[in-house]
């Protein structure tokens, strides 16, 4: 795991410049302040702009035009806490959240939870793997099977910074965020919303279809993976000696998930305006797939629109896919202390993707049925998340307030009901 490894020089400045802030002793002011407590959230929120929200934003936008970019709105707020809540628990504790499961369950209820967390972890990584992959052979003609070959060397490139250090891979990462937003800037760009987005803020449906979609963007705000990861990333980067300091710490924190995820949110608002005042108020609603959505953009928008798409695509891929499998070492190590190297990791969750791309199956298909394998995982994240940073003797006096609990309790209740209504529309076809 990243926090256990010895700190790099560019690390030890980090956490310098960090304690001196957190003491007291910095002259420094504004950015310059925060800077060295930005990071974790950052990684953490790659996973809510992965291929499966590309998806599922153009379709909403192409079928319904703003009328959905509330409900992004909405889901982004809950996504902001529970994040937080994450990363609080990794803070306070010096743990992440399935050492403290490791610590407080019988031993049974942990392995169950290992299988499932591994479960979920390899059909996060397959939808995200095969999103870059897909990006590749839109972009240049890359046959998918050797774009998933690219797609793992750029992956296991971008884990290899870990021997640098958390700050690299930290600042790679922040990096690929940086250009999802700026090929959606220029789709925004060159789609020209209009200002009838505005009226996609207020809260309302058009039919039952529009619900479906809703509760799939809903549905879909919660990642099991970067929720056992972010406490991960938190737990003793900062040392934070006593509860004054662990105080301070969680204010700095809270201001790097919220940067973080409100630049996650406005580019997931982005994809779907894009989509709303490309395909939408072009007539053309019946947008499916990524693919579709690519080769619609140049005849609308010209050639850059396209290659802004699949940039955006295979930028989203490779760094989720990345996010995805040190997600995977974090629970093998942490649930029951196994211990193999990354590399090896990588490789084999590289291994679903090769034998969808060898079967010839749709990798769209393929990615939203891992949307409804993951779907399967939240509550096993979520409640324990709550159980744990709710209790006094595991948290101390940095135990959720009552509004905070209540809060929580009543969004997991939200997005986990929503989980089961889409698990029995899909598989039942309801």
């Amino acid at each position: 795991m990243i926090t256990d490894r010895l700190l790099s020089h560019t690390d030890q400045e980090t956490v310098r410049q960090a304690v001196a802030v957190l003491e007291r002793h910095s002259q420094k002011r504004g950015l310059a302040r925060l800077l060295p407590f930005l990071g974790p959230a950052f990684v953490a929120s790659v996973a809510y702009i992965d291929p499966g929200n590309f998806a599922t934003n153009i379709q909403g936008g192409a079928k319904f035009g703003y009328l959905l970019l509330w409900v992004i709105l909405a889901a982004n707020l809950m996504a902001m806490l529970i994040q937080f809540l994450s990363s609080k628990l990794g803070i306070v504790t010096g743990a992440n959240l399935p050492e403290v499961i490791r610590q407080e369950w019988p031993r049974p209820l942990v392995w169950f939870y290992w299988i499932q967390a591994e479960v979920i972890a390899m059909a996060t990584d397959l939808a995200e793997f095969l999103g870059a992959t897909l990006a590749l052979n839109l972009l240049f003609g890359i046959p998918l099977f050797w774009g998933a070959v690219l797609t793992g060397i750029a992956a296991f490139g971008i884990l290899a910074l870990q021997r640098y250090g958390f700050r690299p891979l930290e600042a790679a990462i922040a990096v690929f965020v940086g250009v999802i937003a700026l090929a959606y800037v220029v789709q925004l760009f060159l789609s020209k919303p209009g200002l009838e987005f505005v009226q996609g803020l207020i809260p309302r449906f058009q039919g039952g279809e529009s619900l479906y979609l809703a509760v799939g963007i809903l549905g879909a705000t919660v990642m099991p993976h970067v929720i056992y990861l972010h406490s991960d990333l938190t737990k003793n980067r900062v040392p934070a000696a006593d509860l004054r300091l662990k105080r301070r710490l969680l204010r700095f924190n809270l201001l790097d998930v919220v940067i973080a995820m409100s630049i996650a949110g406005l580019i997931n608002m982005s994809m779907l305006a894009a989509a709303a005042a490309t395909f939408h108020a072009t007539g053309k609603s019946d947008i499916a797939d990524l693919t579709t959505a690519y080769q619609t953009l140049t005849p609308l928008l010209g050639p850059l629109a396209a290659v802004a798409f699949g940039v955006a695509l295979l930028a989203s891929g490779i760094s989720s896919s990345t996010v995805g499998t040190m997600s995977g070492q974090v629970i093998m190590q942490s649930f029951v202390g196994f211990q193999i190297p990354l590399w090896l990791r990588r490789l084999i969750t590289m291994l679903p993707a090769f034998v969808v791309i060898l079967l010839g199956l749709n990798p769209t298909n393929v990615l939203v049925l891992s949307q409804v394998v993951l779907s399967f995982g939240i509550p096993f994240a979520l409640i324990p998340l709550l159980l744990f940073t709710a209790n006094r003797r595991i948290m101390g006096e940095l135990a959720n307030s009552k509004l905070v609990t209540y809060t929580g309790w009543v969004i997991a209740t939200l997005i986990i009901g929503l989980n089961l209504y889409l698990l029995y529309q899909t598989l039942l076809g309801g």
